[in-house]
């Protein structure tokens, strides 16, 4: 079994299905493709159905999509329970899985993954605002129902889903509760997570695309070092 991702400290969509495989213990290798570079749209369209990252290959099986990733790791390896295990509970944690899959546009825009950097301040509050307040709703709401440190309790695939979401929140030094920095702090705390965040910060590459001075038009394309 072999997981395609992109930049660790950039890739989202990549992070998230590594935790679920690093965590939960599930034997597999990882090859990364650059998102920038010389031809790296072109790689990851010779490598990927979609042309995006991440993509699972098992024997015949070429895999795109995250949640189609999780899915299919959670069935073929039922043992591990990478759902809860209650049948309500797995429910609350797939529909707040698919609120991360399609929501929080504001943050995702304005406050882009970046492992290796420290942006406090930069990010307008104004901008992300309602992106935050439903945060905290959601993911409190969880937390007081599961007694924490993770959604449900032990991690499992909604935190791995929510664990890029973390990353931003501390990267932009955004504002959040106590019980949302508790989460935070255990996101960051997990050893398959410090797994990822080392290579990461070891990473030279830059992409202009995912740095918020350059969206933000303080920093040339193609000046960062």
């Amino acid at each position: 079994m072999k997981l395609l991702i992109g930049n660790r400290n950039y890739s989202t969509w990549s992070l998230r299905p590594w935790l679920v495989l690093a965590h939960f213990d599930i034997e597999f290798e990882h090859e990364l493709l650059q998102l920038s570079g010389p031809h790296w749209r072109e790689t990851l369209r010779e490598r990927s159905p979609t042309g995006k990252v991440p993509v699972l290959i098992d024997g015949d099986l070429v895999l795109p999509e995250t949640i189609a990733i999780i899915e299919y790791l959670a069935d073929r390896f039922p043992s591990k329970q990478i759902w809860p295990e209650d049948v309500s509970q797995r429910a609350l944690a797939r529909a707040a899985s698919a609120e991360m899959h399609a929501g929080f546009p504001d943050l995702r825009s304005n406050a882009p993954m970046n492992l290796r950097a420290s942006h406090s301040g930069k990010v307008a509050l104004d901008a992300v605002a309602k992106d935050l307040h439903r945060v905290e709703t959601l993911l409190g709401d969880l937390l007081a129902r599961s007694g924490g440190p993770f959604l449900f309790g032990h991690f499992c695939a909604a935190d791995a889903m929510y664990a890029p979401l973390a990353t931003r929140l501390r990267t932009y030094d955004l504002p959040m509760s106590d019980v949302l920095n508790e989460y935070v702090e255990a996101i960051y705390g997990l050893p398959a997570f410090q797994s990822w965040l080392a290579e990461a910060l070891k990473e030279p590459w830059i992409v202009d695309e995912d740095e918020i001075d350059v969206i933000q038009g303080r920093v040339a394309r193609g000046t960062l070092t």
